[in-house]
């Protein structure tokens, strides 16, 4: 029969006797896991590095990098390959509006609404409904400036569509992939650098052209000053949201290439507002006489009266 001490343990005993001969042992309990030691990343970041990193996105890095490889896209002359970029449903544009039109500092655009899930169904549909906007709103405003003269006839001008159409497509594509391929070459030359892709820039540009819709409308008013405090107004509010996304992704750099990054962010949404305003609204019309009228005379003759 077996006793006592033989159905002990033998890793308990030589425990024990190492416990013994060297008290100082430090020991790991299979029920309490090991605490990781505060400081352990205070050698890694710098002080004040950590919020600038959650802006960036940094530390959901991995995250995304594994989630990013369990999704299998198609090829790209496929119907399915583009209609991933349109699977946004109604309450996440709206979300991305809001966030465009109400910027929060300290918040971070792409982090916020589009990382998650990148789509073309907004910056589309808002380009589009801005460049009807401009266009139509720039024949209103034509139309009421001259209303009353009687030497004036409104023809309505439809180029001033495809001309809006052009310029407002233009800058919501070009600047983003020449800003996506300035971003691409800095981050070959500086490691810090965090390269957005160019869907997410895209997005980014197309959803900080909403608020230009309801100033677009407003500018039907006639009043200089009204138009040009809506004009910096729209500047304030979409060129924040711009400053504080590619800020954060640029500030590593040298301060000279940061600041010049940014100052010509800005330049160029802010020359899409002054040109829109300036040659939809502000542009001289020439008057255009209205079409002599024609009296029949009496012997079967025509008689055109010239108006003067």
């Amino acid at each position: 029969m077996a006793t006592a001490d033989d159905l002990k343990f033998q890793e308990f005993d030589d425990a024990a006797n190492l416990l013994a001969a060297n008290p100082d042992a430090t020991t790991i309990s299979i029920d309490e896991p090991a605490e990781i030691p505060k400081n352990q990343h205070s050698h890694l970041q710098e002080p004040g590095r950590e919020e600038d990193d959650e802006l960036l996105g940094t530390d959901d890095s991995d995250k995304t990098e594994l989630l990013a490889g369990q999704k299998k896209s198609a090829p790209f002359w496929t119907f399915e390959y583009y209609q991933t970029f349109f699977d946004v449903d109604t309450y996440q544009v709206l979300d991305r509006i809001k966030g465009s039109v109400f910027p929060v500092p300290g918040k971070n655009f792409v982090r916020l609404y589009i990382r998650s899930n990148p789509d073309l169904y907004g910056p589309f549909w808002i380009c589009a409904t801005l460049v009807f906007t401009i266009a139509v709103s720039g024949n209103l405003s034509n139309f009421f400036i001259h209303l009353g003269k009687p030497t004036y006839h409104y023809v309505p001008e439809f180029r001033k569509v495809s001309i809006a159409a052009t310029t407002i497509y233009a800058y919501a594509w070009l600047v983003p992939l020449a800003l996506w391929g300035f971003l691409m070459w800095r981050n070959s030359k500086v490691m810090n650098i965090v390269s957005y892709s160019f869907l997410e820039i895209v997005c980014v540009y197309g959803y900080s052209l909403f608020i230009y819709i309801p100033t677009a409308i407003l500018w039907i008013i006639p009043q200089q000053v009204v138009r040009w405090v809506l004009v910096v107004f729209s500047l304030c509010l979409s060129g924040s949201v711009l400053v504080m996304t590619f800020w954060p992704a640029v500030r590593d750099d040298s301060r000279r290439i940061a600041v010049a990054t940014v100052a010509t962010i800005l330049l160029l949404h802010a020359l899409l507002a002054v040109g829109c305003l300036a040659y939809f609204f502000d542009a001289p019309e020439l008057d255009i006489p209205a079409p002599a009228p024609i009296i029949p005379a009496h012997n079967g003759t025509t008689v055109v009266t010239k108006s003067h």
